[in-house]
């Protein structure tokens, strides 16, 4: 048995990004409790606990810790306090354009509220263990679709209706070539998505009735199951394998993305685990030489 967590990044609406991005990350289930372990033990070593590992919040820079003098000499207890008297000023100040600003930098303060011990430079670092930790399972297959917006006409949403067929497709042709062969099966775990659950749900019943697009599915078993990635480690890996593919493709961030990328599946050197999706337009980016796509 496999286990494919499941997790997104970007939005399928809007500006904010430019792609939207899918990736699975299986693993024997027999092999789960030590994976997790080893993920738990990178974020004790560095004093997150059993906190989620939330790649984008902690990837970007807190103005407020760099504004405090020699904020590196000090202790967790006496970072978190010095961060929460500049965070107390930054809100009374937003409070002055009105309640919608402060609600806006609330929101961002409480997303970030669990790294404040930690710079930028040992946020980067905790992200790139957690990386290379993942980097070096052999065991452990990565399966992704990266959609560019602008390759869309029409319902957004189709853009994750797609990734996800290509993910799941993906991850049976994994299976089928396992050993046991008809015995071998995977299920998906899913972050928790209100908006998408429901539809993703219907998707998956379908592909179980009549295949997706590509193939039949008998080696996944069960509809996706959704779970807060507060309380599972693998959904939060799976967070920052599609952050770091999006960056890539995005900004051409190549550190963390370079530590992953080995794990995405192959057959006989070519790459077949990921996909970037550009339409009718060419593209010369690393992903689609190697998964032949290039111009």
């Amino acid at each position: 048995m496999h286990i494919a967590y499941v997790d997104e990044s970007g939005d399928v609406a809007g500006a904010t990004t430019s792609h939207f991005v899918l990736v699975a990350v299986a693993i024997p289930a027999g092999s789960w409790k030590e994976k997790d372990r080893r993920i738990r033990d990178i974020k004790i070593r560095r004093g997150l606990g059993d906190r989620e590992i939330h790649t984008a919040w902690m990837a970007r820079r807190y103005p407020e810790q760099e504004r405090i003098l020699n904020f590196g000499a000090l202790s967790d207890p006496e970072r978190r306090e010095a961060v929460a008297s500049e965070r107390k000023i930054d809100l009374a100040k937003a409070a002055l354009g009105g309640q919608q600003g402060v609600k806006s930098l609330a929101r961002n303060y409480s997303k970030t509220k669990e790294y404040v011990h930690l710079t930028y430079s040992e946020r980067m670092g905790l992200l790139r263990a957690v990386a290379d930790e993942v980097g070096g399972w052999n065991d452990c297959r990565m399966f992704g679709d990266a959609q560019k917006k602008s390759a869309h006409i029409g319902d957004p949403e189709r853009m994750r209706d797609f990734a996800f067929e290509q993910v799941v497709t993906r991850f049976n042709m994994f299976l089928d070539g396992q050993p046991g062969g008809p015995g071998a099966l995977g299920m998906i775990v899913h972050d928790q998505n209100e908006t998408a659950s429901g539809r993703l749900t219907e998707r998956m019943r379908n592909f179980h009735r009549e295949g997706t697009a590509f193939s039949e599915i008998p080696h996944i078993v069960e509809t996706p199951l959704f779970v807060d990635s507060k309380l599972t480690s693998m959904v939060q890996v799976a967070d920052l394998i599609a952050y770091s593919l999006r960056r890539f493709l995005e900004k051409d961030e190549q550190d963390l993305f370079n530590r992953v990328y080995p794990r995405f599946e192959r057959v006989k050197g070519a790459l077949v685990g990921l996909r970037h999706y550009t339409g009718p337009n060419a593209c010369d980016c690393r992903v689609c030489i190697d998964h032949q796509r290039a111009a």
